[in-house]
This record gives C-alpha cells, sequence and structure tokens, in this order.
C-alpha cells in the first residue's frame, strides 16, 4: 500500500519553498524513498501552501524522514513559512489512474469490442489521430473513425494491453494483438490468414478525453503475414 504525506503551511515566499524542493531533489539523489512531489498553492488563499508527497509506504516514509538532507530542508523551510507547517499521514486506500481507465476503455470497448462509434464518446471534438500505417499521419475523428472501421472489419482484431504508464496528461501503452484477415485491406482482398503483432501507443488526455494519440504497429510483419511482402 502506498503512503502520502500532505504538508500544509503558511508562506508568501512560494519560489522560495519551490527553491527548496529542488535542493531537497538533489542532495537526497540516490537515496530518497519518496516516488512523486507535488506542491500546490490554495486559489482562494495564495499564503496557504500544501505540499503532497507520496512513497511506497510509510517504511519508506520514515526513512526518507532520517535523512539528514531532509531535517535540514524542513528547518529551512520552517524559516520560509509564518508558522509551522502541519502533517497529515495517509494510507492510499484507493488510487484511481483515470486516464490509465480511458484507455483501456478505447482498447475495451473500440478495438476488442468493435464499437467504432465509442470514439464520440472517449474523444474530444478536435482529437487529432497519428499513425503511419493510415492515409494521413494527422486524422480527426470523422477521418480515424473511417480508417479504423476498415481495420476492424478486415482482421476483427483481439487486443491485449501489456502494460501502461501514465505521467501527466500522458499515457503510453504497449499491446499485442491477434486477428484474421476476412476482408479488404488497403487494396488486399482477404486472404483468411491469421496475424498477429504488437505496436505502442502514446495517448494525450485533456478534460477526461482522449485528445492525441500516436501509433506505431508492426506493420511489416503484418504485410509479410499476409503473404505482400517476401520474410
Amino acid at each position: 500500500m502506498s503512503f502520502v504525506q500532505v504538508i500544509d503551511c503558511r508562506t508568501t515566499n512560494v519560489d522560495e519553498l519551490n527553491r527548496l524542493m529542488d535542493s531537497w531533489a538533489e542532495a537526497t539523489k540516490g537515496k530518497r524513498t519518496a516516488t512523486h512531489a507535488i506542491l500546490g498553492k490554495d486559489r482562494a488563499d495564495t499564503s496557504h501552501v500544501v505540499e503532497i508527497v507520496e512513497f511506497p509506504s510509510y517504511e519508506e516514509a520514515m526513512k526518507n524522514s532520517h535523512l539528514p538532507e531532509t531535517d535540514r530542508i524542513f528547518r529551512e523551510m520552517v524559516a520560509v513559512c509564518e508558522t509551522e507547517p502541519s502533517f497529515t499521514d495517509l494510507d492510499v486506500v484507493r488510487d484511481e489512474q483515470l486516464n490509465k481507465e480511458l484507455v483501456r476503455r478505447y482498447f475495451d470497448e473500440l478495438v476488442n469490442g468493435g464499437n467504432i462509434d465509442v470514439m464520440d464518446e472517449l474523444c474530444t471534438a478536435d482529437y487529432r489521430e497519428h499513425d503511419p500505417s493510415l492515409s494521413s499521419y494527422d486524422l480527426g475523428v470523422e477521418e480515424a473513425k473511417r480508417e479504423n472501421r476498415e481495420i476492424m472489419e478486415a482482421f476483427r482484431p483481439r487486443a491485449v494491453v501489456e502494460s501502461m504508464v501514465a505521467e501527466g496528461d500522458m499515457v503510453s501503452v504497449r499491446f499485442s494483438f491477434t486477428g484474421r484477415h476476412v476482408g479488404a485491406y488497403q487494396g488486399i482482398e482477404a486472404t483468411d490468414k491469421e496475424i498477429k503483432g504488437t505496436g505502442h501507443g502514446t495517448v494525450r488526455c485533456a478534460g477526461g478525453k482522449i485528445a492525441e494519440s500516436w501509433w506505431n504497429t508492426d506493420d511489416l510483419g503484418l504485410m509479410q503475414q499476409l503473404g505482400v511482402v517476401e520474410a
């Protein structure tokens, strides 16, 4: 279970707090156990500043607290604040990674479910899709739906999400797929051959929807399996 420490403080010198966080990160490089740190300022009260630091566990947080560099930076932080900072220790009982779930829905409902129109729900109105295997490297929603529909009808693919990594508004996904060539694809008539392959995608999310995506699959391997290109 991951652990989060929330530090509340009051200061008008947020820039100095930022400098202290940079100094702490540099001083504890290779020794700190924190995995993620956020500094936020209250919109309603700009002197109210909150720092949120994530750790793999409470025990790892305690190791971090006992580092001499952490103690030094904390004493400097107290000097910058108007009042002594308060600490809230939280055991994480739920951690929803919503952007990952959005990408998983794309695979479950569009790729595996064959529901191309779900793009209208999952994607923003100005969505852009980039894929070198499509007719253009910059497609809007309707164009992407049309070309993805050709792929779905030609191969009836099934995809497996092998791994996903999220950072900020970006999600990187590694996947594998299988299918059968049962319909025309880019001028190639159905061969009834089974196909399989791997791919990677990077997705940018905005406002709970997919705003942009970049895809790369093993297109050469696909053409070889269809007999169009010699192995």
